[in-house]
């Protein structure tokens, strides 16, 4: 007879797969905590284990990756960019390499602007602070405001006869303006003018100063037919600024302080600013194509600087044979041109 059901087993009846044996507490499956490392369970078949840690390794070697700042394996490898790999390779100096470099790169860019001065014949140079002349007026040589004019460079000057000078060959430095001052000249608008003598050089002021009123009175000059009128002031006009240029008699030892710069070599004139200085050693001697004509020369030589006072720049001979414009280099050579001194002759 067939036992009934349950029958020899406890409670009397049979148990339930997964349910726990009565009359015995009930334990529920263990769950790990959110974060908590997963280990396979230790009661799995080995092949069911074996699966379970080799799913678990891509997980656990990024995490070590990630403490320890390895890559992973299997991932892309990542070059590291040219500027890591470069400070990588030399530290410190690879800071140090470029901030030497730029320094080194001002250094040289400021010894350049402040060394380098580049004077080429024909135009201005700054006039240095220390060799600016004070005039007994109280007033210093300006600065030029525009391009300085001059007849020529040492190494285009003609040779001078071998002969005693019979002129100072350099003077005090400062000049003095000549007192005393002069009617109007001409119909044309007014141009008023300074005559200023060096100190120290034995010329009498007065007679330099009535050769230029001569000069630029005459019909002949720069205000022939109405075209302009001249007049000549005084220290109080000068102190004060009421003139538009200055005739200025200086030795040929001073010219680079009342023309520095522009290569008048101690032999040409030139025009400085608003000054149009002689040199004294023309004044005295003329030059060699003028044949010893000291007048016709003086006459030129006031009137080709006063002319670039005036805004002319140079011309050249038109012809052999031709009368030269006074405002060609006539001191450099007359170039097959007959000597003149007017503008308007």
């Amino acid at each position: 007879m067939a036992a009934p059901p349950g029958e020899g087993r406890p409670g009397g009846r049979r148990p339930v797969p997964g349910e726990p044996p009565r009359g015995l507490p009930h334990v529920p499956p263990h769950v790990p905590p959110p974060g908590a490392r997963r280990t396979p369970p230790r009661d799995l078949p080995p092949r069911h284990a074996a699966a379970h840690l080799q799913a678990a390794r891509p997980e656990l070697a990024r995490r070590r990756a990630a403490v320890h700042g390895h890559r992973p394996p299997g991932s892309p490898r990542r070059r590291p960019r040219r500027a890591r790999r470069f400070v990588a390779r030399w530290g410190w100096r690879a800071y140090a390499i470029p901030l030497l470099t730029l320094a080194t790169l001002l250094t040289l860019a400021d010894l350049i602007v402040s060394g380098t001065r580049t004077t080429p014949s024909g135009s201005a140079a700054p006039v240095p602070a220390s060799s600016s002349p004070a005039a007994p007026t109280g007033t210093a040589a300006p600065e030029p405001s525009d391009a300085v004019e001059v007849d020529a460079g040492p190494i285009d000057a003609p040779v001078a006869p071998e002969e005693q000078p019979a002129f100072v060959q350099q003077g005090a430095g400062t000049v003095s303006v000549v007192p005393g001052s002069s009617g109007v000249y001409g119909s044309g608008p007014l141009k008023r003018f300074v005559v200023e003598v060096e100190d120290g050089i034995g010329v009498d002021g007065a007679s330099f100063a009535a050769a230029v009123e001569a000069t630029l009175g005459d019909p002949r000059s720069w205000g022939s037919s109405g075209r302009l009128a001249f007049q000549r002031v005084g220290p109080d006009e000068a102190a004060a600024g009421a003139y538009e240029f200055k005739v200025s008699l200086v030795s040929p030892g001073n010219m680079e302080i009342y023309c520095p710069g522009v290569g008048t070599g101690g032999y040409t004139s030139c025009r400085y600013g608003e000054r149009a200085v002689i040199n004294l050693a023309r004044w005295e001697t003329a030059v060699p194509d003028y044949q010893g004509d000291i007048a016709t020369y003086r006459q030129y030589v006031v009137n080709h600087e006063v002319g670039h006072a005036l805004g002319n720049g140079h011309q050249a001979c038109p012809g052999p044979g031709q009368p030269a414009p006074v405002m060609q280099q006539q001191t450099l050579g007359l170039k097959g041109c007959a000597k003149n001194a007017w503008p308007y002759p």
